[in-house]
């Protein structure tokens, strides 16, 4: 596969809300001229592996009907939209074989479906195999949740703070935004009524209009004060008192203790909304907004 092509892989588990995934990844694809994996796995460590033992006879079987099927869907989708559509099944650990085939495939987004219904304790441990790809995917994921939704994109919301922001996800807000030609939102909660604090988030905020606004996109900034309310409850108002197509948030852990936690904001975010949410990962520290060219 061309390295610059826009590669966007799909997991399909033939769920209602893995289709309604693939048909978000229908449009972005139209938009970027690009090109969709379809990968179903064969889960190695659930019932079937319960079921099968080590009986590679059956798991060769069942990956050759599964293949059919994809096969089937992938002739549909191409046809539907005009690009290439591949069509991949394989065994393992799903969310594993998604990092490792996202890789494989040098993926520059992956969209795929969540129910988003976890237990008191999974809210705060990552139990599910969507948010064990938003945690270890090197590229953005975007996960979607929800039966409805606008088909296109009219408002990007961009919740930004002092210390955790970097400049990889405003550009990649830039990108979408350009695609779409959608208006982005920035907004920033203040926790408190410190007045320093109050400055140097209208001092980021700024900076960040400018360089959308400098990019082409229509952008507007908010600081507004969480009166009480958490970080994500906040962002969620916002997004739906401001019909919020997209919501793009950064996912770097906020502490060491174990890669298998992410920000609390985050998960309750990704799981609180049935708007598609964006997550990025940051491999590598780049420097905060204020770095912005």
């Amino acid at each position: 596969m061309n390295s610059t092509t826009y590669s966007i892989l799909v997991p399909i588990g033939f769920s209602e809300q893995s289709m309604i995934a693939l048909e978000q990844a229908e449009r972005l694809a139209n938009l970027t001229n690009g090109e969709i994996t379809l990968l179903s796995v064969i889960e190695t460590s659930g019932m079937l592996s319960r079921l099968f033992g080590e009986d590679e006879e059956k798991y060769t079987d069942l990956k050759l009907v599964l293949q059919e099927r994809l096969d089937k869907l992938a002739i549909e989708v191409s046809a539907r939209i005009g690009l290439k559509v591949n069509a991949m099944a394989a065994k393992g650990k799903v969310s594993q074989k998604i990092i490792e085939v996202s890789e494989l495939i040098s993926a520059k987004l992956i969209v795929m479906g969540t129910n988003g219904n976890p237990s008191e304790f999974s809210k705060k441990v990552i139990g599910s195999n969507a948010f064990r790809v938003v945690t270890h995917s090197s590229c953005p994921v975007i996960t979607v949740k929800g039966k409805d939704h606008f088909k296109g994109c009219r408002n990007i919301i961009l919740p930004l703070d002092l210390e955790k922001e970097t400049k990889e996800k405003v550009s990649h807000a830039l990108t979408l935004a350009r695609l779409w030609g959608a208006n982005v939102k920035v907004v920033s909660i203040l926790k408190d009524k410190d007045e320093e604090a109050r400055e140097k988030l209208r001092a980021n905020l700024n900076q960040v209009k400018r360089f959308l606004s400098n990019g082409g996109v229509s952008t507007e900034v908010e600081l507004i004060q969480a009166k009480g309310r958490s970080l994500s409850k906040s962002i969620l108002d916002y997004s739906k008192s401001n019909n919020g197509d997209l919501i793009m948030i950064m996912t770097q852990q906020e502490n060491d203790f174990t890669n298998h936690f992410i920000g609390s904001s985050a998960q309750s975010i990704i799981y609180n909304t049935d708007t598609p949410v964006m997550s990025v990962r940051p491999v590598v520290t780049i420097g905060s907004v204020y770095d912005l060219p």
